[in-house]
């Protein structure tokens, strides 16, 4: 699996062969069964994921103590509660696995190391999670002001990897939906 991670870190910059040896050794393989945590919220984040084959989502529990869906993850792209990991504070978010999941990850203390031992991985991973933050702040956008028919819609020709892959009280959540209406709208599309 860390094979993954390089290969998508060779996408943006060549990697030396004494580096790929680090970065295979220094990552941690881990699987996950469909809903089980990688992270709960309450703790402070002190790890970052790189899924490798699987999906991810960041779930918040709302007011009525119901687990609401905010993003989707999905293969070669990191994972983590970027607010707690980096600012050391108390995520309000938690981290599940939406279909068993692969992935490989690191500490914040090794990941630390890892950048001193490795001057260049630190931009390119920060590169790397920004462009994610853009990419997700523009889905969401893409969702605003829609009706519930639409933004499934959207969600399938954006996200259609991941629609196939989870169950369907994921993407209702996702979507701001209940779960019948859903089942209504899929029923339509028919």
């Amino acid at each position: 699996m860390s094979n993954s991670l390089v290969a998508f870190l060779s996408q943006f910059r060549p990697i030396p062969a004494d580096d790929r040896v680090l970065l295979e050794t220094v990552f941690e393989n881990r699987t996950y069964q469909e809903g089980d945590y990688l992270f709960r919220t309450g703790h402070i984040c002190q790890e970052i994921f790189f899924i490798c084959n699987g999906v991810l989502r960041i779930v918040v529990t709302n007011e009525k103590g119901n687990e609401e869906t905010h993003y989707f993850l999905k293969e070669q792209q990191f994972c983590t509660i970027l607010n707690s990991f980096k600012n050391r504070i108390v995520a309000q978010e938690s981290i599940q696995a939406a279909c068993d999941t692969e992935v490989l990850a690191i500490s914040r203390m090794k990941l630390g190391e890892l950048y001193d031992q490795i001057p260049y991985l630190q931009g390119l991973i920060d590169q790397i999670i920004q462009q994610g933050l853009i990419d997700k702040i523009n889905l969401r956008n893409a969702y605003l002001g829609q009706d519930s028919t639409t933004r499934y819609r959207l969600f399938l020709r954006h996200q259609p990897e991941i629609a196939q892959r989870i169950p369907l009280s994921d993407v209702a959540s996702y979507l701001g939906i209940t779960p019948q209406s859903l089942s209504r709208i899929r029923k339509n599309r028919r």
